[in-house]
């Protein structure tokens, strides 16, 4: 004699039934959760990424703009000789670069004030040959030279760069020679200049005087005599 399961009521069956839709509407909720999760985690990384990249690409213009304004604001003076010499006309080393005004100042023992120059920025031999020639002569220089000779000068340049004022301070040589002249002394031709090194403005003037020094030969109490 063989036993059958108890049949299912039909309450039983209903109860079974919306049991398992329970189940399957979860399963379903469960699923859109974790796509819902995967989409806001999809779109917070393509948000982090494109930030990521407009940080970096702001950054590196940043770092040009600096790069550009600290080569702006750094000055290289160059000199052309005219007059046969007789003068240097000085410019900025970058077109976007408009000078000013300028003083120049010369080693002390060469007695010779400073010189402001406003537009026309210049060096002529006239504003110092008689001082250097004399400085030369107390130092027992030769009356001519063979090559170029240097002398030092501090120029304090102030110039524009996109319509912002800009202030440079350095120490410069001015290439020069010697030419003897019967019964008149030595002329003296520029030939050009070069940058010596930068200095604070405080100190140009002492710096000055000590590289005017250094390069004066040191005559012994014999060669006096």
């Amino acid at each position: 004699m063989s036993s059958e399961p108890p049949r299912e009521s039909k309450a039983q069956t209903e109860a079974r039934e919306k049991a398992e839709a329970a189940a399957i509407r979860r399963r379903w909720i469960t699923l859109g959760e974790l796509l819902a999760i995967a989409a806001v985690f999809i779109s917070g990384l393509t948000f982090w990424n494109s930030y990521s990249e407009r940080s970096n690409a702001e950054a590196d213009r940043a770092a040009t703009a600096r790069k550009t304004d600290a080569a702006a604001a750094t000055l290289l003076l160059r000199a052309r000789p005219q007059s046969e010499g007789r003068s240097l006309v000085l410019e900025a080393g970058r077109p976007d670069q408009v000078i000013q005004s300028q003083t120049i100042r010369f080693p002390i023992a060469l007695g010779v004030s400073r010189v402001e120059t406003t537009g026309d920025a210049r060096i002529e031999s006239a504003w110092f040959a008689d001082g250097l020639r004399r400085a030369r002569r107390d130092a027992d220089r030769p009356e001519e030279s063979v090559g170029d000779e240097r002398l030092p000068v501090a120029i304090t340049t102030r110039y524009l760069v996109d319509g912002t004022t800009h202030e440079d301070v350095a120490i410069y040589d001015i290439g020069y020679a010697l030419q003897g002249r019967f019964l008149q002394g030595s002329a003296i031709r520029l030939r050009g200049l070069s940058l010596a090194e930068r200095v604070d403005a405080a100190k140009a003037a002492i710096r000055l005087d000590q590289l005017w020094a250094s390069r004066q030969p040191t005559i012994s109490s014999s060669e006096k005599k």
